[in-house]
């Protein structure tokens, strides 16, 4: 069983309430091989919700509040679950906050990448599953 960022399987979670559907992670989850999860709804966020980006550790909105409790606690959740679910491997949305993989954003709201991760990716890569992005998926086979 895999996890993957809810918005890659069609749900309407992301900052902007926009969903970033990607055919073949709705087709494992309708298979019942992945189940979706977003770490910033379970962190308690609405939707939509101002833009957040990583900037010197902490994760900030675009307005300069500092909402890192509010990631951790649902990077922390969603790990939860993954560990209950014996999950391996993960696809998660890139560059953002919660998710990225590799790079993201760099904090200036300027659309500028960086090397890093998000914080929920951060959690996984510690449990020792294997993170993807929907733009490496062919490393999934």
């Amino acid at each position: 069983m895999l996890i993957v960022s809810a918005c890659l399987a069609g749900v309407e979670c992301r900052y902007n309430g926009s969903p970033f559907p990607i055919p073949a992670i709705l087709n494992m989850v309708k298979r019942g091989l992945a189940l979706p999860v977003c770490p910033e709804i379970l962190g308690g966020f609405s939707i939509p919700r101002p833009p957040a980006e990583i900037r010197h550790g902490q994760i900030v909105f675009n307005t300069g509040e500092d909402v890192t409790e509010q990631f951790l606690r649902g990077a922390n959740a969603a790990c939860a679950i993954a560990s209950a679910i014996g999950c391996q491997k993960a696809i998660v949305k890139s560059k953002s906050p919660s998710c990225g993989c590799g790079s993201i954003y760099d904090g200036t709201f300027s659309g500028t990448l960086i090397a890093g991760d998000g914080i929920f990716t951060q959690l996984l890569k510690e449990q020792g599953i294997k993170v993807l992005t929907e733009e490496n998926l062919e490393e999934l086979y």
